[in-house]
C-alpha cells in the first residue's frame, strides 16, 4: 500500500441501499450500539496524550458514535459539531429533530450548527466506528483532512478483519455467501492516512469478545451494530425456516461457559494534520495565515506528552 494507494481495502464492496438503511435505522435509535459506546470511551482516555485544546470539535459518526456526552466533558468550552453522513446527499452539520429522545434526556451540547460542512471547519475531527462502512476509505480520509484546520489531529475507531471471524466461517461452511463486507487490516489504514496527508499516524488494535444468552439475543446486538452491506449477500427475503437453520448453527459459537461468542477487532487510528510543505525557490510567496500557522506549529512541537 505505501506505493499504491489502489492496494488492499483502498475499494470495498459496499451496497449503497443498505448502507442508507443501516444509516437511517441509526437515525431512529434512541441510542448508539453499546459497543460504540464503549468503544469512544477506550478512545476518549486516549485525549490524554493530546495537550492542544480544539476550539472546534467535529463528530463525524454522530448518529451512531455514541460520542457527543464524552466530547462535551472532555471540551466544555470547544463548539461541538455533529455530522451526518447521508448516503444520498452527503455529509451535513445537523442538530437531532425537536422530538429526538437524545435531546429529552439533555445529551446534546447546546453548541450545534445547522449548516453545511466548511473546509477546515474543526481542530479535532472524531470519527468513532464508522470507517468500517466506507467504501472507499481512502476518499473518507482525505475529506476528513481537508475539515481539519492545520495542526488540527484526527481521532478514529473502525472494526479490524479480526472481527466476526466466527460468524464468516459459519456462513462459509453453510454456503450462505459473505455475513459482512470485508475489514481494512490496521496497516493498510495507516498508509492510507499518510496518502491523505496526515502526519505522525499512531494505529493500534485490541479485541473485544462479547457474548450472548441465546441466538436471538446475538442477532439483535449485530442488528444495532449495523448489517450486511456486502452486494454479494443473498439478495432474497430469508424464510422462517432459515431463521431456524441459523439458529442452530449458531450454536457453533458456544464458549465453555455456555454462552455465544463472537470476537471484534478495534482499530483505534490517530494522526495530525500538518502545515502544506512549502517548495523552496529563487522567490517564494506565502499568504500571512499560511506563515502563522507555520509558526504556531514551530512553537508546539510539544504537543504531546
Amino acid at each position: 500500500m505505501s506505493d499504491n494507494v489502489d492496494g488492499a481495502g483502498a475499494h470495498r464492496p459496499i451496497d449503497r441501499a443498505a448502507l442508507a438503511h443501516i444509516q437511517r435505522r441509526w437515525a431512529r435509535a434512541a441510542e448508539a450500539p453499546w459497543l460504540h459506546g464503549e468503544v469512544a470511551r477506550r478512545l476518549a482516555e486516549r485525549l490524554a496524550v493530546i495537550r492542544t485544546q480544539p476550539a472546534a470539535v467535529l463528530d463525524w459518526c454522530s448518529a451512531s458514535g455514541g460520542s457527543g456526552p464524552l466530547l462535551a466533558r472532555a471540551y466544555p468550552d470547544a463548539v461541538q459539531l455533529r455530522a451526518r453522513n447521508d448516503a444520498a446527499t452527503g455529509p451535513a452539520i445537523v442538530a437531532p429533530p425537536w422530538w429526538s429522545p437524545r435531546r429529552w434526556r439533555g445529551t446534546v451540547p447546546a453548541a450545534v450548527l445547522q449548516s453545511s460542512l466548511e473546509p477546515m471547519c474543526c481542530d479535532l475531527l472524531w470519527a468513532n466506528m464508522g470507517l468500517h462502512l466506507a467504501a472507499r476509505p481512502l476518499a473518507e480520509m482525505q475529506r476528513w483532512h481537508g475539515l481539519l484546520r492545520v495542526d488540527g489531529f484526527l481521532m478514529f475507531t473502525t472494526l479490524g478483519p479480526g472481527s466476526l471471524s466466527g460468524l464468516r466461517d459459519l456462513y462459509a461452511r453453510e454456503h450462505w455467501g459473505p455475513a459482512f463486507a470485508p475489514f481494512v487490516d490496521m496497516h493498510d489504514l495507516g498508509d492510507m492516512l499518510v496518502h491523505a496527508g496526515f502526519a505522525d499516524p499512531v494505529m493500534d488494535q485490541e479485541i473485544v469478545t462479547l457474548t450472548w444468552a441465546d441466538a436471538p439475543a446475538l442477532l439483535a446486538e449485530l442488528r444495532s451494530l449495523g448489517g450486511n452491506a456486502d452486494p454479494r449477500r443473498f439478495a432474497g427475503l430469508r424464510t422462517p425456516r432459515w431463521r431456524d437453520r441459523l439458529h442452530h448453527a449458531l450454536r457453533s459459537l458456544v464458549g465453555a461457559d455456555g454462552r455465544l461468542r463472537l470476537d471484534f477487532e478495534i482499530v483505534y487510528g490517530h494522526a495530525f494534520k500538518a502545515a502544506p510543505r512549502v517548495p523552496v525557490t529563487a522567490q517564494t510567496v506565502l499568504p500571512l495565515e499560511q506563515m502563522r500557522s507555520m509558526v504556531r506549529r514551530g512553537r508546539q512541537g510539544d504537543r504531546l506528552g
